[in-house]
């Protein structure tokens, strides 16, 4: 079984979406495949077709795996039990660093966290320890991380691999977001999150860097990759936090961020593969811009 249950959960939702486009009688591919579909291990696999096979879903037997039935909504776990452990920290890690404004030398304490985020200790330390070998905190005795500064150096190597996996990750989000694709839907609905922080007042701006983690969550999930994936959500975290250490034109970079996101949101609905690619490397472009021009180097 899934050694992280929320794994599982959300890994029995995804194969349903996909059975949910399946006529019945249809089989399934090997384990391996499945394993590299769902990002998963062949392990947590036959977890999931095990349990999808007690509920009468599906029939598996050596190597057949045959649709017996479509899903049902009872089928689904819900939404809020679908969410990996570090997911639980790492949205409201990321809202808590962006609200708070924490200047470099910030101590935090695995014990407050956990309880400001309603998680056990143990996933609080899994979380920040993902963060120790890129110079954003350091370890300190009796369960203590001080918030560090990161080099130059640091950052262009960083950017360098961010343009590479996210140029990759778009060529999957425009095959996922055609009609009828697992992910338009979602991009759709960022679409419109866009739209309206755009027309709100000028001072909701500086709610876009949560608006805009999400919406590179999206294009990294889009590759199918689990260490772009893995990468992405702790290069987000680094980004806005350091962003945040220098406000100038704060609202004034968000906005021209969020008015690129939606030249890449229309040119993906639109399947504009050229105009897609070439509104993403403007944005990657513009951001590696603001990062250096925003952050107060530790190695000035």
């Amino acid at each position: 079984m899934a050694r992280d249950r929320n794994l599982f959960k959300m890994l029995v939702n995804r194969l349903l979406d996909r059975l949910a486009r399946l006529p019945v009688g249809a089989e399934l591919g090997s384990e391996g495949e499945l394993a590299a579909e769902l990002q998963a291990s062949r392990t947590t696999v036959r977890a999931v077709l095990t349990h999808l096979a007690e509920a009468g879903l599906l029939s598996w037997e050596g190597r057949r795996k045959v649709v017996l039935r479509a899903p049902s909504p009872s089928d689904r776990f819900d939404e809020g039990e679908t969410r990996p452990r570090q997911e639980l920290v790492e949205e409201p890690f990321l809202a808590w660093v962006l609200q708070g404004d924490l200047p470099p030398g910030t101590l935090l304490h695995e014990s407050d966290l956990a309880r400001r985020l309603g998680v056990p200790v143990a996933t609080v330390r899994e979380f920040l320890i993902r963060f120790e070998p890129f110079g954003l905190i350091e370890k300190q005795p009796n369960r203590h991380w001080v918030l560090k500064g990161f080099t130059r150096a640091f950052a262009e190597e960083m950017f360098a691999v961010r343009e590479m996996f996210e140029r990759h990750a778009l060529r999957g989000l425009l095959a996922a977001t055609a009609p009828g694709g697992p992910l338009r839907a979602d991009l759709e609905s960022l679409r419109a999150e866009h739209e309206a922080l755009s027309a709100g007042p000028e001072e909701e701006l500086t709610a876009f860097p949560a608006l805009d983690a999400r919406f590179h969550r999206l294009l990294c999930r889009a590759a199918h990759n689990r260490f772009i994936l893995d990468f992405s959500r702790t290069i987000s975290i680094i980004v806005h936090f350091h962003y945040r250490w220098n406000k100038r034109d704060e609202l004034r970079r968000n906005r021209a961020a969020l008015n690129e996101h939606l030249a890449i949101v229309e040119a993906v609905l639109a399947g504009d593969a050229p105009r897609a690619a070439a509104a993403l490397d403007a944005h990657l472009a513009t951001a590696y811009r603001t990062l250096m021009t925003s952050v107060t180097w530790a190695d000035a």
